[in-house]
């Protein structure tokens, strides 16, 4: 079923000359040797998805691993009354539904996936990507590598919503954000965050009400701005300052 989704027009199979650049794209390919990931290359399929296409759906079953070469993506779960929490944001580089991989039962995928901004992904079979790991240890490592830094990502977070109070929650998620969208390299003016304020306030898990309060006073004081469904960080300098004073 979902199979016959990713086989579309959009859909793009080409020479490892060409796609090997846009492989070393994503964090953990950058810097393995061709020999490596040559046979990645023949396995992985290119999706082009546009602002706002859903590309998985929480509980149905896993097929594959998703990596980002263009665009980003937004991953969330609903709650008993239907409402959407964003768990998480993938940008290029990074990689979602990781979590099927090596399971002995076959596995449903965690979170829902939109697209926050039009991309390019590619798609890997679980099995054909269990296979390359098993085959490459070097590639098994960069893996294990990633997904270990994901989830001390993860467990900070966490952390933070649970111990922090809205304010400072509030700042330390643009924080975390902005790192997230901010160009390679030292970028200090307007870095901008593909989310509105109700999305946003699911990232935080608080209501849109707090975050409103937080974001208002944060905009008094030159901090940020709210421009067509973005959150800008006017200077990440200054902005830095509220969490680290003498930045």
């Amino acid at each position: 079923m979902y199979q016959q989704e990713l086989i579309n027009p959009h859909l793009s199979i080409i020479a490892f000359s060409e796609i090997e650049p846009l492989i070393r794209k994503v964090e953990i390919f950058k810097h393995l040797p061709s020999t490596v990931l040559s046979g990645v290359a023949r396995r992985i399929q290119m999706i082009k998805y546009k602002k706002g296409q859903r590309i998985i759906l929480e509980e149905t079953e896993a097929e594959g691993v998703f990596f980002v070469f263009s665009g980003s993506v937004k991953l969330t779960k609903q709650d008993e009354q239907g409402n959407e929490m964003i768990v998480c944001i993938k940008k290029k580089g990074e990689i979602f539904a990781e979590a099927c991989l090596f399971n002995q039962v076959s596995t449903m995928y965690p979170a829902t996936a939109v697209m926050l901004a039009e991309g390019e992904l590619a798609f890997l079979n679980k099995r054909d990507l269990e296979e390359e790991l098993l085959r490459q240890p070097e590639l098994a490592i960069q893996m294990i590598r990633y997904m270990s830094e994901g989830l001390q990502e993860l467990t900070s977070t966490l952390r933070d919503i649970a111990l922090l109070d809205v304010y400072t929650k509030t700042v330390k998620s643009l924080e975390r954000l902005g790192l997230k969208f901010k160009s390679e390299g030292f970028v200090r003016y307007n870095i901008e965050i593909p989310l509105n304020v109700q999305e946003f306030a699911t990232v935080v898990g608080v209501s849109r009400e707090s975050v409103s309060r937080v974001f208002s006073k944060l905009k008094k004081d030159g901090f940020i701005d709210l421009r067509e469904r973005k959150i800008v960080i006017l200077d990440w300098c200054l902005f830095c300052s509220l969490i680290k004073p003498g930045y």
